[in-house]
């Protein structure tokens, strides 16, 4: 998912761009002839620097999130844009492919497979009828899903991989290692190092396994977890404890061989009105432990430190700003979430992704430009990345999609 607007997939697909004299990029696909070349539209958008060369996609990204001078600010889909039903709808209307469908964005190289566990659980299924399948995710966690598109439906959690230490401490010890070999490939340095000199920029988000509450959920639920912080506070800092220096052992490996632009860890703790801790506790059990890694990434080559969350997260941005967190997202319009509020709250301290309503995708082109004008005088100011609040819906017809990202091109 998001390879449609310069997503560059994490093991082969499209190289890093290479600049021709026209100024042109051009992408070579591994699994293609090799004289097969794919032409970025995004050439209509290369500008240059204040000494007459042209910026490329790192300098321009990086520079956004510092406040400094840009050719313009950085042009990317969110990174997961669509559902299930979204993407077909969009093929039935304009020929959608996911993940090759080009837009013309910037070229990033996101990673977000790495730390899952490994060895993952081998899927079994435990029941199924016409319409639901009850199995064993690679998680551990047994779990009721639809048959017809699963990913656009909350499953029924029914059982957690742990209940005991005893089961946590057998879970981790057999699959959170960080053994880069066994997670990456037998060539990960090389890979690596291949990354030093790019002009791309390079995130690595800990999708679902690196957080402060989202992996512990990923354990032992939503309910027990929030009991366990006053219930048995010692286990939960033991399992925070070994998450963090997980995420410290990956992240000590990585950046021997290349510095990294982004890290980002991964929560989803909060509902339309609220988190689902409060800032007391995330204070307490989480800030200690983002410092830990957050102090360390900094040390040695992580430039900028983000955090997704959806929902309303506002009590706990004060918390993660503390924590040495950059940025945050997806800023979900519709639980409350105005990026132009926040930014006069917090300041330029808190850089934003995200924040555009998905919603008037939806109505038709006034209500997109009206949207993209509102949040105009953030995309002036600088560390924010226009994007939507998340993935478009399946009522978005393909070409308000189309117009929107045309659009959007006009205000950066």
């Amino acid at each position: 998912m998001g390879g449609s607007c310069g997503f560059i997939p994490p093991y082969g697909g499209v190289k890093p761009p290479l600049q021709s004299a026209s100024k042109l990029h051009i992408y070579v696909c591994e699994n293609s002839p090799a004289s097969t070349l794919w032409h970025n539209r995004a050439a209509e958008f290369i500008l240059t620097d204040l000494e007459g060369n042209p910026m490329n996609d790192r300098e321009r990204f990086l520079g956004t999130m510092k406040y400094q001078s840009v050719d313009r600010a950085p042009f990317y889909e969110f990174i997961w844009p669509t559902w299930p039903e979204t993407a077909e709808r969009w093929g039935k209307e304009g020929g959608y492919v996911e993940g090759k469908t080009d837009f013309g964005c910037d070229k990033w190289l996101v990673e977000f497979s790495w730390f899952w566990p490994q060895p993952p659980f081998p899927r079994e299924v435990l029941a199924e009828d016409d319409e639901h399948i009850t199995f064993v995710d690679p998680q551990g966690i047994v779990m009721r899903e639809f048959k017809n598109n699963p990913l656009s439906s909350m499953p029924q959690f029914i059982r957690y991989p742990v209940e005991t230490r005893e089961d946590f401490r057998k879970y981790w010890r057999e699959r959170m290692q960080p053994d880069l070999t066994q997670r990456i490939g037998p060539d990960w340095r090389q890979r690596l190092r291949a990354l030093r000199n790019r002009d791309f920029p390079f995130v690595i988000i800990a999708d679902r396994w690196g957080g402060c509450f989202g992996p512990l959920r990923n354990l032992v639920g939503v309910e027990r977890l929030c009991t366990l912080f006053y219930d048995d506070p010692a286990f939960v800092e033991e399992m925070l404890d070994a998450d963090a220096d997980f995420l410290i052992g990956m992240l000590s490996q990585i950046l021997e061989e290349t510095d990294v632009d982004v890290f980002g860890f991964w929560e989803d703790m909060a509902y339309h009105t609220a988190p689902l801790i409060s800032p007391q506790l995330g204070r307490k059990f989480m800030l200690p432990r983002y410092r830990k890694v957050v102090d360390f990434g900094r040390a040695h080559g992580v430039h900028l430190f983000g955090l997704d969350s959806d929902g309303n997260i506002d009590p706990l941005i004060p918390v993660w700003m503390e924590s040495g967190i950059d940025m945050l997202y997806p800023f979900e319009v519709q639980a409350d979430m105005d990026v132009i509020a926040l930014r006069k709250k917090y300041g330029r301290d808190l850089r934003m992704w995200g924040g555009i309503d998905k919603r008037p995708l939806t109505v038709g082109h006034a209500a997109i430009d009206k949207e993209l004008e509102r949040v105009k005088p953030l995309i002036d100011e600088g560390g924010y990345l226009p994007m939507l609040d998340h993935s478009a819906t399946p009522d978005t017809p393909y070409e308000s999609y189309q117009y929107f990202l045309k659009r959007l091109k006009t205000f950066l």
